[in-house]
């Protein structure tokens, strides 16, 4: 395919890109994330991701988050797009479990839990209306708000989402060998919860079984006046999930041929279903001549902070595929 699936008919002026980011204790199970050296260190990865989509870099902690391979976080793309097309990101802080260093937005949210023990987020409401008042301040500053997230683990919580609203999904992993058996265990746990409410809303499944990026992402979105595109795999469907269970419109989402692909995933039947809109972007990393951003194409990372939504803005501003495999080049090269 091209460098993107198409090239949507969409008016802006004052684009703006944003990462909602947050934890899930479900992250540290064993084997569920790539993103991070261990598991434990999993829990650093989303407010580092922070760090380096904001300033450009990391000089809160010794380590950079990178998977057990040293395959580089996606949030190392995201800061490349928004240098090359002039733009300041920002960081929404759902739900963190290490406060962060830099300026963020703080809807005052906590690390997601267990499912399969409890509630996972049980201010899952009040994460929803938080949202909605970001993206009502957001809309008067930019006509196209590109928003992506990072939760390591999240792949996990979006399953344990879409399961439980109706969806017959699966989601894709950083791993390359996916923890499908491990992911269907949480997920048999978390539907036995789910269950017990006769007809739980949207919401309600979030506050069960989700994680805070969800119900944040999905408030910014019901009330954003301009263009919003969801910058994600499937954690973004299970928003546009929670979404369409909440009566809402449902933005369009945009995501790497690596996720599409993903053949332990149903990232477009899932989308169909759901009838969200999705945009592709094939980053052609296999040939860009770095071997940590090739493994993308072997299926480790796959996406993530914001990373396919970055590289389609890339795009959508008018910058050649060489132009942006050149500044992605550069900026991974400075990072290391």
């Amino acid at each position: 395919m091209d460098y993107l699936s198409e090239y949507p008919d969409i008016t802006f002026t004052r684009p703006m890109i944003g990462v909602v980011i947050g934890n899930t204790i479900v992250s540290t199970i064993p084997g569920i994330s790539a993103a991070g050296p261990t598991p434990e260190l999993t829990l650093a990865t989303s407010v580092l991701d922070g760090e380096i989509i904001v300033n450009g870099k990391i000089t809160s902690a010794p380590v950079i988050p990178v998977s057990p391979t040293g395959c580089a976080t996606p949030a190392t793309l995201t800061r490349a797009m928004a240098e090359l097309c002039g733009l300041q990101p920002f960081v929404v802080n759902a739900g963190l479990a290490m406060p962060p260093s830099y300026a963020s937005f703080d809807v005052y949210g906590t690390p997601g839990q267990d499912p399969r023990t409890g509630d996972a987020v049980p201010d899952a409401h009040a994460l929803y209306e938080r949202g909605r008042r970001i993206g009502t301040y957001l809309s008067q500053y930019s006509d196209l708000l590109v928003l992506g997230e990072s939760v390591p683990g999240g792949t996990t919580t979006a399953l344990c989402v879409l399961r439980s609203l109706g969806y017959d999904a699966f989601v894709s992993s950083s791993h390359i060998d996916h923890p499908a058996t491990l992911k269907e265990e949480i997920v048999a746990a978390a539907l036995a919860r789910t269950r017990q409410d006769e007809a739980p809303g949207a919401l309600d499944v979030v506050r069960v079984c989700g994680d805070p990026m969800m119900p944040v992402v999905a408030g910014i979105a019901a009330t954003y006046a301009g263009t919003i595109v969801l910058a994600g795999g499937t954690q973004m469907l299970a928003v546009a999930a929670v979404m369409k269970g909440l009566d809402l419109p449902l933005p369009p989402v945009v995501t790497t041929t690596y996720v599409q692909n993903d053949a332990n995933a149903t990232f477009s039947r899932t989308a169909e279903e759901i009838g969200v809109t999705t945009w592709i972007v094939d980053p052609d990393f296999g040939n860009i001549g770095h071997d940590g951003l090739a493994r993308y194409c072997a299926g480790e990372v796959k996406e993530g902070a914001g990373a396919g939504g970055a590289l389609w803005l890339g795009a959508m501003m008018g910058h050649s595929k060489e132009a942006i495999w050149e500044k992605i080049l550069d900026f991974v090269k400075d990072y290391r």
